[in-house]
């Protein structure tokens, strides 16, 4: 048969069936609107982002900053140095910059929050010594002339609701400053400011006391006289610097300011990259949900053609016509998808870039390129063709004279022997693959839970057909009692075709293993850090930074003031070196340890010496060290500093791997700007109220701004709530996957009353009511719905037990099953059920039973 009679069938075939085109088509919207809006979304934050870094180091010929990105900075004798060969180097302007984190307080007092955007102190440079050209414009009030002036960038004075004129407080990040008193004499526009920058800029003698301990500064920005290009200085100055060193050997990094905007436009690619490929997993999930729908739903609808197709055969249409035909149609499907999940993705985009704008991200105007356009309609095309492909060769295997013979209704009622075996084959690898992985500790154990869960979800697309006539019927039995007969008619339409059920439940199935298995690992982190603060804190309060970040050194002399303060032990720490790689060390400052911590010392002594080093069992076991071991720290200044082991103590996650004594952790950290507070331990004084002894402590750390007072219980919160923050958004995610999960079910059952069109009238014409009828479509879907989620749950907590199990080697040794979310989910998978039935059900009860028995 000519293809472009083909062609005309497949085509008024989609015209013909308007409702199944519609919901065979949203189904693959869903899949593919994802993948847009990642794509859509991630271009329009980095196309942002690099406008602003656009404007960054105009006019700068070169900058020198430090290779070793944990290094107090580039020595001040190198700037004097440069500067005294100006001319000899082709310098024109030559501009230090002291700066380092900084928080300003708002108009109310307090501390302004910048959503994640940097939030810094600086120097003020009057434009016509400043390098670079793009930098700002003062465009209210006056420049900074004495210590306690500052100038403040617009958009942040907006936000704190400051003015020229305006007097509040700014608290040091890092340093051993306490928070200072400053007066707000002018307001500068900044090009290179993101929507949630803070930029406070002092006059430049308080800047280096603030920022500098006289030796060292964060970089050094040059701008070349005419006639010497930027490479030329850049090379002419690197040579300087570093004396001839090159490659990992260069102490100072030397780049153009074109190499500067580029690097930062690369580090922001990086993390949009990692942002872009997580988004991209989600949508890969969505998309795998969605595929079974679609093979489901064209599975269904080349079962109800199968007269159709037979008469197209029995007047010489051959099998490829026939196989093509049903893919043509899948290709407009997936292309209509593909267009209209374009249009869904950027409208999610737009939502997205709302959101994170009001967080302090730039925003310029949504980027939909080509990426994204090829992306969603190639996508929606490719999968719908691959999802159809198997009915479409089923289709074309039907003799013409069985065809016509056969009702149009089951669609893959085979034998289900050899994928059942297949199934279990697959399922029995896959747990011994995790057993396997239960005595295996480290990434090993990762990858062989990971290939186990591979294994077992595939065993579980094969053999759930299998499973779901017993267990469908089992829900059934026991959810039709109240029902009587409905609830038996229910049960069996559910479990008569078990292909279609089992496909159905999948897309059910899958999301809710993903739920169960981050819900398990959330509630076990949640578990053990709350297991670990009960344990370990003996303090009565902590003061930490607002979500946990550094504050000044100074919080902890301000704490030791507090009159019913029995013990306070402040927690610093500073980057140092350790063979040749960067790590952190800590030290305590204050009273004894062991009031507010519980130390279980293993070996040796509790007490910190001086010079000398405390270690975990867990970094004695991996890098081989003993009591009395001899070990080097280098300080980012080079500066070595041996310590002696004088202590073991069991694995403990609030001292870490290693404590230092405060003379060595001195020596390691000699610049203040380099040195910062983590969080200081308080306990009370024996009989003091907590009311009491909290009301003394938030007097006390109120001028910091970033510094808050916690109990017990608000800590553990503090940490518990990030957790559920990241949760949330992952659940966020999967209920992408849920919702079509929804339409899914829904896309089932209304082809299904199409099929069973006749079947329906009949029952009408015997005397079901449209009550009756309705109610035995929502009972169907329940059953279906439940059994998908009871497999979702087991398979969950199949993988997830072990995988939280396999983090030991990390410290996470509580296992915590989150039965609450295991309830809600089988319950709301009930409630799914009934939603999902709503419209089929009202379709089907709108039937006419003499118009459905005659077709």
């Amino acid at each position: 048969m000519a293809s472009n009679v083909m062609r005309k069938v497949s085509l008024r075939s989609l015209a013909a069936h308007k409702v199944r085109l519609i919901l065979t088509v949203f189904s693959v919207v869903l899949g593919t609107s994802f993948v847009a809006a990642a794509v859509i979304f991630t271009s329009t934050v980095q196309g942002s982002f690099n406008a602003i870094f656009d404007n960054v180091a105009r006019g700068v010929a070169a900058e020198v900053t430090p290779a070793d990105q944990n290094s107090p900075g580039v020595p001040l004798a190198l700037a004097d140095r440069l500067r005294a060969d100006r001319e000899k180097l082709g310098i024109d302007k030559l501009q230090v910059d002291f700066s380092g984190s900084a928080t300003i307080a708002k108009a109310d007092g307090s501390g302004l929050q910048t959503g994640g955007a940097p939030s810094i102190g600086s120097t003020y440079i009057p434009p016509e010594d400043a390098v670079d050209s793009a930098g700002f414009q003062l465009v209210e009030g006056r420049a900074p002339t004495a210590p306690g002036e500052v100038v403040l960038n617009t958009t942040a004075a907006e936000k704190a609701d400051l003015k020229v004129g305006s007097k509040t407080v700014v608290a040091l990040g890092a340093g051993v400053t306490p928070p200072i008193e400053v007066t707000v004499v002018g307001l500068i526009d900044m090009p290179a400011a993101t929507g949630g920058m803070v930029n406070v800029q002092f006059e430049r003698s308080q800047a280096e006391q603030l920022f500098s301990d006289g030796k060292y500064v964060g970089s050094i920005d040059m701008s070349a006289v005419a006639g010497v290009s930027d490479t030329e200085l850049r090379d002419r100055v690197d040579a300087v610097v570093n004396a001839g060193k090159t490659g990992d050997d260069a102490l100072f990094d030397v780049r153009t300011g074109e190499q500067v905007r580029e690097d930062q436009k690369a580090s922001v690619a990086t993390f949009l990259n990692i942002f872009r490929y997580i988004l991209l997993a989600f949508a890969a999930i969505g998309l795998l949900v969605g595929t079974f729908i679609i093979y489901n739903t064209f599975s269904m609808i080349v079962a109800q053609r199968n007269r159709e197709l037979a008469l197209l055969r029995a007047i010489g249409a051959s099998r490829t016509d026939i196989s093509r035909s049903v893919l043509l149609e899948a290709g407009i499907v997936g292309l209509l998808g593909g267009v209209v999940g374009l249009g869904l993705g950027v409208g999610i985009a737009a939502a997205m870039q709302g959101f994170t704008s009001s967080s302090g991200l730039p925003s310029d105007g949504l980027t939909v390129g080509w990426p994204a356009v090829v992306s969603a309609i190639f996508v929606g095309i490719i999968v719908t063709l691959l999802s159809a492909w198997i009915p479409a060769r089923r289709a074309s295997r039907i003799p013409p004279v069985e065809a016509m013979r056969m009702s149009a209704a089951e669609p893959g009622a085979g034998s289900l022997r050899n994928r059942t075996i297949a199934g279990a084959v697959l399922a029995v690898i896959g747990i011994a693959l995790l057993i396997g992985g239960l005595f295996v500790d480290g990434v090993g154990a990762l990858l062989l839970i990971g290939g186990a869960a591979l294994l077992i979800i595939v065993a579980v697309v094969l053999g759930a057909p299998a499973l779901s006539q017993p267990v469908v019927g089992g829900i059934g039995r026991v959810l039709q009692m109240p029902f009587g007969t409905v609830g038996k008619l229910a049960r069996t339409n559910a479990v008569r075709n078990p292909r279609r059920s089992a496909a159905t439940a999948f897309a059910l199935t899958i999301g809710l293993v993903l739920v169960v298995i981050i819900g398990t690992l959330g509630a076990s982190f949640k578990s053990a850090i709350d297991a670990g603060v009960d344990q370990q804190l003996r303090a009565d309060f902590v003061v930490a930074g607002s979500n946990n970040g550094p504050m000044s050194a100074a919080v902890g002399s301000a704490v030791e003031t507090v009159p019913d303060a029995q013990t306070v032990v402040s927690f610093d720490m500073a980057f140092v070196k350790l063979d040749d790689g960067n790590t952190v060390v800590t030290t305590p400052v204050g009273g004894p340890l062991s009031d507010v911590l519980q130390i279980d010392m293993l070996e040796g002594s509790e007490q910190v010496e001086p010079d000398a080093l405390l270690i975990s069992d867990g970094t004695r076991k991996s890098r081989g060290w003993e009591l009395g071991e001899k070990v080097t720290f280098t300080s980012t200044t080079g500066a070595d500093v041996p310590v002696t082991v004088t202590g073991i103590y069991q694995d403990n996650p609030a001292l870490g791997e290693w404590i230092i004594g405060n003379r060595a952790f001195d020596t390691l950290s000699p610049s203040k700007s380099q040195r910062m507070t983590f969080v200081v331990l308080v306990k009370g004084k024996a009989g003091v109220a907590q009311n009491a002894l909290r009301d003394q402590l938030e007097t006390a750390v109120k001028p910091f701004l970033t510094a808050q007072v916690q109990d017990k219980e608000e800590f553990k919160n503090s940490f518990s709530s990030i957790i559920d923050q990241m949760l949330a958004t992952l659940y966020a995610l999967l209920g992408l996957a849920l919702v079509i999960a929804v339409l899914g079910i829904i896309n089932t059952l209304a082809l299904s009353v199409v099929e069973r069109r006749q079947e329906i009238g009949m029952l009408r014409a015997i005397g079901m009511s449209r009550a009756q009828l309705r109610r035995t479509i929502y009972l169907e879907s329940t059953y279906i719905a439940i059994f998908g989620a009871l497999l979702g749950v087991i398979v969950g907590l199949a993988i997830g037990l072990p995988l939280v199990r396999s983090l030991r080697h990390w410290g996470l040794d509580a296992i915590t099953v989150p039965w609450p979310l295991i309830i809600g989910t089988l319950v709301g998978a009930a409630v799914v059920g009934v939603i999902a039935a709503l419209w089929p059900a009202f379709t089907a009860s709108r039937t006419k039973p003499l118009e459905a028995i005659t077709e």
